[in-house]
C-alpha cells in the first residue's frame, strides 16, 4: 500500500501542498494539462525551484497578470466550475468535497447555511487549482493512505474580506476540531483554510508517521518569510506499507497490587484473553515499604478496555487501573499447518523486512508431543526442518 505522510513542521496551505507534490513526481506537464481547463485567461502558472535553508523545494505560484477583481463565488458557483471543467470525475468530485467541508466550517462560524457562504480567497482561482491540483497528484502517485502530522496554531491577526480575525482563524478552528495540534508562539498564519480543509477531507490518520519502506521526499515552499528564520516548507515522505489487519494503537492498563494470592493468575488471565485481551503479563516487583507485589499489565484494543477493567476489579484486590494509548508495529503473519513424522501441527509463518520464518504454536506440539510420548523438543525441532525445507525451495 503507497502511503504519504505530510510533516507539516511549517504548517501546511494549497500551494504548499502542490509544490511538494510537484517535487515528489508529479510531472510538470501533467499539472498543465489537467489546468488547461481551470485557468482563465490572464491568469499565468508558474513552477520553480526555490533554496529555502539550505533545502530545495519547488514553489506552485497562480498570477493574476490582468488584475481580475475575484469573484466572492458560493458553493453551487465552485460546483458549476469543476463540473464543466475537462477533469475525472474521481478528482471533481473529491475536490468539490473539500470545499463543501470549508463551507460548512464557514457556516458554522458565521451562522449561515453551506448555501449562503460566500467565499471570498478560498474561492479565488488559485485556491480552485490548488484544491484541484492537490486531489488529482496523489491520485497520479497513486496515493492509497494520506496520514498527517500534528499541525501547529499560532497566534495574531490575519487580514481578510471580513476585516481583521484572530489566529488561527475561526474556520480553521472548525476544520480541525478533533485533530492533533499544538501551539506555536509565533505571529504569522501558517495553516490556512484552504489547507486544513484539504487536509481534513483527504487524511485519513493524524500522528506520527506510520511505518513504512521510504521511496521518495518532496518539498513545497510557501509564499510566507517565517520571522523566526525557521524554512516555510511542506514535507511530503512517500513509501510502501503493509495494510494491517491488527490494531496498530492500543490501550495498556496497568496496576500494581500487594495484597492479593498470584495463585489466581492463570484463571484471571485467561478471562482476560477470553474478553480480548491482546496480551496480558504479571512482574513481581517491591513495592513501598520493601513489600513484594506486582505489576499486572494487560494490552488491548479500546473496544475491549470496559470488559477487561470489570474483570480486574472483580478478580483482582485493585483499588485503581491505570491507561495509556500506545503505537505498536506488528508484522504480518499467517496460520500454517506443518506436517512431521508423527502428525500434523499448526504454526505460524510471519514476514520480516528480510525474509519469512515459520514458528511453531507451543499448545499444538505439546498436544502431539504427550500423544506420541516423545520430547517437545523434539517436535519443535521437526517443524523447524520442515520450515528449512519449505525456504529452500521457495
Amino acid at each position: 500500500m503507497r502511503t504519504a505522510y505530510l510533516d507539516c513542521f511549517s504548517g501546511v496551505s494549497g500551494d504548499m501542498l502542490l509544490g511538494a507534490l510537484l517535487d515528489a513526481g508529479v510531472p510538470e506537464s501533467y499539472l498543465r494539462e489537467l489546468f488547461s481547463g481551470l485557468l482563465p485567461a490572464g491568469y499565468k502558472l508558474t513552477v520553480t525551484r526555490k533554496t529555502v535553508q539550505g533545502l530545495v523545494a519547488t514553489r506552485v505560484q497562480i498570477s493574476d497578470t490582468e488584475h481580475h477583481e475575484h469573484p466572492h463565488r458560493h458553493l453551487q458557483d465552485i460546483h458549476d466550475v469543476l463540473n464543466q471543467a475537462d477533469i475525472p470525475a474521481s478528482v471533481r468530485d473529491r475536490s468539490f468535497a473539500v470545499f463543501a467541508r470549508l463551507a460548512g466550517a464557514e457556516a458554522a462560524v458565521h451562522g449561515t447555511t453551506v448555501e449562503s457562504v460566500h467565499f471570498h480567497e478560498v474561492g479565488a482561482v488559485d485556491a480552485i487549482l490548488d484544491v484541484v491540483g492537490t486531489v488529482a497528484g496523489l491520485s497520479y502517485l497513486n496515493i492509497d493512505r494520506l496520514c498527517c502530522s500534528p499541525l501547529p496554531m499560532t497566534h495574531g491577526w490575519v487580514h481578510c474580506s471580513h476585516g481583521d480575525i484572530p489566529l488561527p482563524s475561526p474556520a480553521v478552528c472548525r476544520l480541525l476540531e478533533g485533530v492533533p495540534v499544538y501551539g506555536l508562539n509565533i505571529d504569522q498564519e501558517l495553516v490556512t483554510p484552504t489547507g486544513a480543509a484539504l487536509v481534513r477531507e483527504l487524511t485519513s490518520d493524524f500522528g506520527p508517521m506510520p511505518a513504512m519502506r521510504l521511496l521518495q521526499t518532496g518539498y513545497g515552499a510557501g509564499t510566507l518569510h517565517r520571522r523566526d528564520g525557521r524554512p516555510n516548507l511542506l514535507r511530503l515522505l512517500i513509501g510502501e506499507s503493509r495494510e494491517m489487519t491488527e490494531a496498530q494503537e492500543v490501550d495498556v492498563i496497568e496496576t500494581h497490587i500487594d495484597d492479593w494470592n498470584p495463585e489466581l493468575w492463570p484463571h484471571v488471565s485467561e478471562r482476560l484473553l477470553a474478553a480480548g485481551a491482546l496480551d496480558v503479563c504479571l512482574i513481581p516487583m517491591h513495592m513501598k515499604k520493601g513489600r513484594p507485589g506486582f505489576l499486572l499489565r494487560v494490552i488491548t484494543e479500546s473496544t475491549a478496555r470496559p470488559a477487561l477493567t470489570t474483570i480486574l476489579f472483580s478478580e483482582t484486590s485493585t483499588i485503581g487501573l491505570r491507561w495509556r494509548s500506545e503505537q505498536r508495529l506488528t508484522l504480518p503473519r499467517l496460520p500454517l499447518v506443518v506436517t512431521t513424522p508423527w502428525g500434523d501441527v499448526t504454526a505460524k509463518q510471519i514476514t520480516t523486512p528480510t525474509g519469512t520464518m515459520i514458528t511453531p504454536e507451543y499448545e499444538s506440539c505439546r498436544a502431539l508431543a504427550e500423544k506420541e510420548g516423545i520430547p517437545l523438543q523434539t517436535v519443535y525441532a521437526a517443524v523447524q526442518r520442515e520450515a528449512h525445507h519449505r525456504g529452500s525451495h521457495t
